[in-house]
Formats: C-alpha cells, structure tokens, sequence
C-alpha cells in the first residue's frame, strides 16, 4: 500500500510528530471519509495492524478490491441488521490490540464537507476505553500525480470521551453523552480539515 499510494499521489503530512510511535495500548483512528481507498491510504502512512467496518457490497464486487480491503483489515457491516454485533466486533477487535479505523460520518461525502457524526465511533471508544486519534484526509488536484494530504490531531484520551453509565442518567441522558463525545470527536477532525485547506491557501468549505 505504501508503494501504490506514493507512486500515485504526492502524500504530504501535516503534525507527522503526532502519529503513535511505539505505541502499547490499542486504539480508535477517526476519519473523515471521502473514497473508498480512504482505509487502505490511512494504512500507507499509519503503522499498525488495522480493523475497520465497510459495508458488505464491497466484498461481492471485484475479487482484487476485496482481497486489498481484506489485507487490510476490514471486515463487513450490513446495513439495517443493527448496531449490537458491529459495536462487540469492533471491541473485540480491540482487545485484540488492533488499531480500529471509524468514519464518524458512517458514509462518504460527495463534496469534501464533513457531515454529522454518527454515535458509533463514541459507543465503540467508551464501552472498549480507549483513546482516539483524530485525522483528516483530503484528496487535492494535480497533474499525473495528484495530491493526497493527511492532518494528524492530539490523541483523545479516553478520559475526555467517557461516557456516563446508561442505568447512572437514564437512557436521555446517555444519548447527549454520546452525542457529546462524537461532536468532540468530529470537531477535531474538522479543525484539521481547516489547517489543510489553510496549508493549501484554499477557502474552507466547512462553514458550519
């Protein structure tokens, strides 16, 4: 993956001190999620042995786009069959010591902005407790080798993302808890999108 991507895209990293070095404890990478090569790029600049959801058409299309995805780490989701099995998978995965790749958005997004975020990545990070890097990736233009840019943010330690029990504040008062920690999740996320478009002197679209 790292051969294909530098031979095709001239990466630049924004905050490289920031990538886990060594790092002992598994943890969550959230992304904004803009193509469907967003997984296997995140794994040509991001050491570590990766998991991630992707929904389960990709596995029935093209055999060497399902190999790479599979190499990758990703294992299916369908859509509409519920939460529960993907939120244990994904801790097991965890537990494991795997490095879990999460889209706050849950979909990719056709024009660069960065939509709401879904509570499955603060579900995921507060019921395994564990931390959450925070990165942006952008596509940009270019000639026969295009730009592709990553911003790396401060790891979210999971005690900033805590969640509250769910018997503690009834289940109201948890669904604002997990709305909070995917808020502050996709906050990050979007100041990082800014720093690119800044880097690049492009006007930000994300205006919310």
């Amino acid at each position: 993956m790292q051969i294909y991507f530098n031979i095709k895209y001239r990466i630049k990293i924004y905050n490289k001190v920031k990538l886990p070095k060594n790092y002992t404890k598994s943890y969550i990478i959230a992304c904004n999620h803009q193509k469907y090569t967003d997984p296997p790029a995140i794994a040509a600049v991001v050491k570590g042995r990766f998991s991630f959801m992707a929904k389960d058409e990709l596995f029935h299309q093209n055999p060497f786009f399902t190999f790479i995805i599979k190499m990758c780490g990703a294992f299916p989701v369908v859509r509409g069959a519920g939460d529960g099995a993907v939120i244990d998978k994904s801790v097991d995965f965890l537990k494991k010591g795997r490095v879990l790749v999460i889209f706050p958005e849950g979909t990719r997004s056709k024009d660069g902005k960065i939509g709401r975020a879904k509570s499955g990545v603060a579900l995921i990070a507060a019921t395994a407790g564990v931390d959450v890097l925070p990165i942006c990736i952008m596509y940009g233009l270019g000639g026969k080798k295009k730009n592709l840019d990553f911003a790396v943010g401060d790891m979210i330690p999971t005690e900033e993302i805590a969640v509250s029990d769910m018997e503690e504040g009834g289940k109201a008062e948890s669904r604002k808890e997990l709305r909070r920690v995917s808020e502050r999740i996709l906050g990050s996320i979007k100041a990082l999108q800014t720093q690119i478009y800044t880097e690049r002197g492009e006007m930000v679209i994300n205006d919310e």
